[in-house]
């Protein structure tokens, strides 16, 4: 699981099988600026060229015209190369001005996996997050177990086991769409802990022991609201 879900192409193509809603674009890398200007005509611009094997922000290129095409192009495969020593990139519509909220989830080896609620991530810098907060101010509870479905299913679709975050946008229009998954603990996990009383290392720790989870889905309960603030020193 942590395999398939690291390249972000195979992870897109397992959640479109699933049947979990995914950002309109592609599931195989793209080849050529050819195929690039194609995408663009059927999708319509923006778009966004991302690294296949990228994270934290490395090798995402926005193309706003095709005059653009081929220099990012070119700017996101060498970036994949050079951080990620893969030169893959797949295309997505880019989607303006949305909210960055991801789902935090527990799955064990015995079948239960848990949502443990949203954060919201959506203020960043660079494309690095540098506020997250639970729970999102833009998540009512109908969405909150929306989105939270999503997140389940997709932790099942790949047959995850630990602690995982399944990260999305969510559009102004309600929309949510499965961007990638984080096959490990997060630095903002705390913010959940906090709302939800859950030591999630401890969780993390006892699934690996073949333990299971030590909460049901209905007895998850969020009280109060967290934030955490990172400082980048650059």
């Amino acid at each position: 699981a942590i395999e398939l879900m690291g390249n972000k192409t195979a992870a897109r193509t397992a959640m479109q099988e699933a049947g979990v809603p995914i950002i309109p674009g592609t599931t195989d890398p793209v080849g050529s600026v050819a195929e690039l200007l194609a995408l663009g005509d059927e999708l319509g611009f923006p778009l966004l060229i991302k690294a296949a094997a990228g994270g934290g922000g490395k090798g995402m290129e926005e193309v706003h015209d095709p005059a653009q095409a081929e220099q990012a192009f070119e700017r996101a495969q060498r970036q994949g190369q050079s951080y990620f020593a893969n030169p893959d990139v797949y295309v997505e519509k880019l989607i303006v001005d949305p909210r960055h909220v991801e789902v935090q989830v527990l799955a064990d080896s015995h079948g239960n996996v848990v949502h443990l609620g949203e954060r919201d991530c959506t203020i960043q810098r660079r494309h690095q997050k540098l506020i997250e907060e639970t729970p999102s101010p833009a998540v009512d509870e109908e969405l909150r177990q929306r989105i939270g479905a999503i997140g389940v299913e997709a932790a099942r679709a790949c047959g995850y086991r630990s602690a995982g975050t399944i990260e999305g946008l969510l559009t102004r229009d309600g929309d949510y769409f499965f961007m990638e998954m984080n096959t490990r603990i997060q630095v903002e996990h705390t913010v959940t802990e906090m709302v939800t009383g859950l030591d999630l290392v401890r969780e993390q720790v006892l699934v690996a022991l073949g333990e299971p989870l030590s909460v049901r889905q209905e007895e998850v309960e969020l009280r109060g609201h967290a934030i955490e603030c990172r400082i980048n020193a650059e």
